[in-house]
């Protein structure tokens, strides 16, 4: 292994996993030429069989009876919710690949975007290699191999048992098994930016120095020449602006030797750059690398280029290009329904829209890597991301181990190192509480320890709820601390918050922390008046009431303290969770703010839009509890307005401002039979609206007249 030539540590191996570029854009070279890059989807015509099926490697294999699919697929999208257990084990996936005429002269690769767990990948009869782990990409070089007048076929075994030395061992979600993320054949010239590095762009943009008035980049391009010969080429760097016009420009002469792999580095400079400051301006430059000879253009990556700084105050937070940024985010799992891990791009379209919607400005990514077209997304959105590592509640101290999860990490960050919307790659969740979890301050150092040497430009982050100190020094092993704490759920009241950040700003030496993970569970089908203590978090009941009381609670807590640099809700979505047994539906987490299906957004939702958003709010709460047991009742308006009135059937009640976003009516008193609520707010000379239909018996209404 070569030894590292520049301070952002990235090493660079030859090992036979790719590289590729999802976000690729086809732009006219200074030479004039189009980028000679080809990429095809392989995601159609696949046959599928969920076994163990000897000889299913060989090429005259006959899969004619085998399931025809296209993917993203996985095998486990109804078996999640059987009480007996979900399958675990392997599967096979073959195809037919049609190699295009044009491949001749060139080098082929296939790029799989994601399968879980291990996966062997082998190519007319020849075993290509294994990949282990369910979140990673990987490639392997198809050209040795191709029969040009001849069938290729390509046969893939994807296995998600549960693998010893593989994280995550543990977690409270479900492994999908399958090819659940796209597959591509990529065709290049012998002289390339090599594909095999970790499935990573082959282009490293790293920001060595950024202000407003000027911005220092590093650019680290990876060229690899199997033409046979030597090859004299000039690397040409040129940074685009987000109307594709020329900011920039740097090129450099580069000798490659046959069967080598070279670095070759530039360094660019943009004057007074736009920078990428979040939510409010995620402005985006595009830095296009081709590789010329003789003029031609030999082949072309693109990569995103947004600019920041930032740091993280102990005592004042989080800070972006200067100014203090308070991180106001939830977490998310990438499950759907129906579909499991196999999302589509609309689908993750869809879900960054609640994130816009709601107002936050950033997303913690549980609890491994995600697509990345969604880190893509954020980019272009401005939303924060906290980036994991998957490595959950348990691990192992074995070589094997230790292994894999380096090579996960090395992935997570080489896969995804242009993303500006990138702040933090984390560690590791909860480990330490779970009794056979081995001592992984070990493992943890050697974690960073490869974070930094990769890339000592983001934090590193630990989410921990571990507060027994059971293994000393595991908190202070990243370069931030955040901690996973639920009061008025798991543990203590609502109001408890404020004292559990404080004491855990004691515990880490007033260092500053973030909430990574709190919350409640809620059922949109649970209802109850006038709540004043939570339900049993095992249990069947989940009134939607308290959650909205959890996080009425526990926000303000979090909000007032400028040392609390951020905070996480858990979490977005609803999500299946095999082990559970709790709420209106077994094997579902439902601490999200929207369903699973995301048809409903809970009421805790509609606070915190109100706390976070630019858009106008008004919004009753608790009106899905249609059939009323009390006459008497609160009502309450979550709502960001200048002031908020209600009517109930045609009454007006006192017009209120809001307190935390929040106005409340008590001891309304319903009348029998139907029951209509209103709420009109005003806000900046505007009025909007909200009105919802209670009912209440004539017995419930009868005694109360009584007690009256």
């Amino acid at each position: 292994m070569p030894k590292r030539k520049r301070k952002s540590g990235l090493r660079f191996p030859l090992l036979s996993i790719c590289t590729f570029v999802v976000n690729v854009f086809v732009i006219c070279s200074t030479a004039a030429h189009a980028s000679p890059r080809v990429e095809q989807a392989i995601n159609s015509d696949w046959r599928f069989k969920k076994s163990d099926v000897p000889n299913a490697n060989k090429i005259d294999f006959n899969d004619s009876q085998w399931q025809q699919l296209n993917l993203p697929h996985t095998w486990n999208t109804q078996d999640v919710f059987n009480d007996d257990g979900y399958y675990r084990g392997p599967g096979w996936y073959r195809n037919v690949l049609a190699i295009p005429k044009s491949a001749k002269g060139k080098r082929v690769f296939l790029r799989f975007e994601a399968a879980s767990i291990v996966t062997d990948v082998y190519f007319n009869g020849t075993y290509l290699g294994q990949h282990r782990g369910a979140f990673g990409a990987f490639c392997y070089e198809l050209t040795p191999h191709i029969q040009p007048d001849g069938k290729n076929v390509l046969a893939v075994k994807v296995n998600n048992t549960w693998v010893e030395d593989v994280p995550p061992l543990r977690g409270d979600f479900n492994m999908f098994g399958g090819i659940y993320r796209p597959v591509l054949l990529i065709i290049t010239d012998p002289v390339c930016i090599t594909p095999l590095d970790y499935a990573s762009p082959g282009v490293y943009l790293t920001q060595t120095k950024v202000n407003e008035k000027q911005a220092e980049v590093e650019v680290l391009t990876k060229i690899y020449n199997t033409a046979g010969s030597s090859a004299s080429v000039v690397v040409s760097t040129t940074i685009l602006d987000c109307n594709s016009e020329t900011v920039t420009q740097v090129q450099k002469k580069a000798e490659i030797k046959a069967e080598q792999t070279k670095d070759v580095q530039q360094q660019i400079k943009i004057k007074n750059p736009h920078l990428w400051n979040g939510r409010q301006d995620p402005y985006i430059y595009q830095a296009k690398v081709q590789i010329l000879k003789d003029g031609k253009v030999l082949d072309e990556v693109t990569q995103p280029l947004g600019l920041r700084f930032f740091h993280v105050d102990t005592k004042q937070g989080f800070f972006l290009n200067g100014r203090a940024f308070k991180l106001k985010g939830l977490n998310r799992h990438q499950d759907r329904p129906g579909k499991g891990w196999a999302t589509s791009q609309a689908d993750q379209d869809d879900d960054l829209e609640f994130f816009l919607d709601i107002g936050a400005n950033c997303v913690r990514l549980a609890h491994y890597p995600h697509s990345d077209y969604f880190y893509s997304i954020c980019d272009k959105a401005g939303l924060v991301v906290w980036a994991e590592l998957p490595l959950v509640d348990q691990v192992f101290d074995t070589p094997a181990f230790t292994k894999n999860a380096k090579q996960q990490l090395i992935e997570l960050i080489r896969q995804h190192y242009n993303h500006p919307s990138i702040i933090f790659w984390s560690l590791y969740n909860e480990l330490g509480n779970y009794r056979q979890c081995d001592n992984p301050v070990p493992l943890l150092t050697k974690l960073q320890a490869l974070a930094k040497e990769e890339d000592p430009i983001r934090y590193t982050v630990a989410a921990s709820n571990d507060t027994s100190n059971r293994f000393v020094g595991m908190r202070t092993v990243a370069d931030l601390v955040a901690w996973n704490t639920y009061p008025g759920w798991y543990v203590g009241a609502p109001s408890h918050m404020g004292r559990h950040i404080d004491r855990y700003n004691r515990m880490d030496n007033f260092k500053g922390f973030c909430i990574s993970e709190y919350g409640a569970g809620a059922s949109v089908k649970h209802h109850q008046q006038d709540m004043k203590r939570g339900p049993k978090t095992t249990g069947n009941w989940h009134p939607e009431q308290w959650q909205a009381i959890v996080h009425e609670n526990t926000y303000p807590d979090i909000e007032q303290r400028d040392f609390v640099w951020g905070s996480f809700v858990w979490l977005m979505f609803d999500f299946p969770s095999h082990w559970r047994n709790e709420g209106d539906t077994r094997h579902i987490n439902d601490k999200g703010l929207v369903t699973y299906d995301r048809k409903v957004k809970k009421d805790a939702y509609f606070y915190y839009k109100a706390k976070w958003s630019d858009k106008p709010v008004l919004y009753i709460t608790s009106r899905r509890h249609v059939e009323r047991t009390q006459p008497l009742t609160e009502i309450k308006v979550y709502s960001n307005c200048d002031t908020v009135e209600i009517k109930v059937n045609g009454r007006s009640f006192d017009k209120k401002t809001t307190d935390d976003c929040i106005a409340r009516w008590t001891d309304v008193k319903l009348k029998e039979g139907a029951n209509t609520i209103e709420a009109i707010g005003v806000r900046n000379g505007k009025i909007l609206t909200d009105q919802c239909q209670w009912s209440c018996t004539k017995s419930a209404v009868d005694k109360q007249d009584k007690e009256d």
